[in-house]
């Protein structure tokens, strides 16, 4: 059997009363449409409390949400979702009985932030997979409350890595997210260093066991050693 299971992701049901448009009016990108999408959730500022992929729900032809999620952050994230929801029938919580699965190359769809990411699917557990940090991190991609923390949603490369919609209307945090779009300039962005090469004031994480850290750096402070995919626009 093919290891596929991750296990510091978590899927959180959303079900009930118009839930795609309840979570539309919330997240950054559109979910209205084709899922899954990659999305954050933002503060009224702008800034990161929570990214997710966002599935359709996978039987009986409903309309539910699969929130694939750190495991860590869950159940805070079903918090403040609640917070939202006020008098409207919806039901969120953790669904114990499905994991998020993850291969280079075997079922599911591809990533949606990045398709070299691999292919991604829901389904009960199985074997539990590994490679899928070292992997993610050698393609420059950061996920996350250790590496996204507080920072404002375009400096964690969400507009490159499809997070964000700026056509669907309104969502928390979006007044400053299309500000610094429509000015054209992010000014900070994270990057994956090897240890020991950012300033350590910069440094969101570091892991050690890769050799490898999550630095948060303006433009003229990436070093030449950073790892710069191409999908990062021009300007970084």
């Amino acid at each position: 059997m093919v290891s596929t299971t991750l296990t510091d992701r978590a899927v959180v049901r959303m079900a009930g009363e118009d839930v795609r448009l309840f979570m539309q009016g919330l997240v950054t990108s559109d979910v209205s449409g084709a899922l899954p999408v990659w999305a954050g959730l933002r503060s009224a500022q702008g800034k990161c409390l929570f990214d997710f992929v966002v599935w359709g729900t996978l039987e009986g032809g409903g309309d539910d949400l699969l929130l694939d999620c750190e495991t860590s952050a869950a159940d805070e994230l079903i918090k403040r979702l609640s917070m939202y929801r006020l008098r409207r029938a919806i039901t969120i919580a953790r669904d114990e009985g499905l994991s998020v699965h993850w291969n280079v190359e075997a079922d599911g769809v591809p990533d949606p932030r990045l398709a070299a990411l691999g292919r991604r699917w829901i389904a009960p557990p199985s074997d539990l997979a590994s490679g899928w940090l070292e992997h993610r991190l050698r393609l420059g991609v950061c996920e996350g409350r250790a590496e996204l923390g507080d920072l404002l949603w375009l400096e964690c490369n969400a507009d490159e890595l499809h997070g964000v919609s700026f056509a669907k209307g309104c969502f928390v945090g979006q007044e400053n997210t299309a500000r610094m779009n429509w000015r054209g300039k992010v000014n900070r962005r994270l990057f994956v260093v090897p240890i020991g090469i950012a300033p350590p004031a910069r440094v969101r994480i570091a892991y050690p066991e890769l050799g490898l850290a999550v630095a948060h750096l303006r433009i003229d402070e990436v070093p030449p050693e950073a790892i710069l995919p191409q999908w990062i626009k021009s300007d970084a």
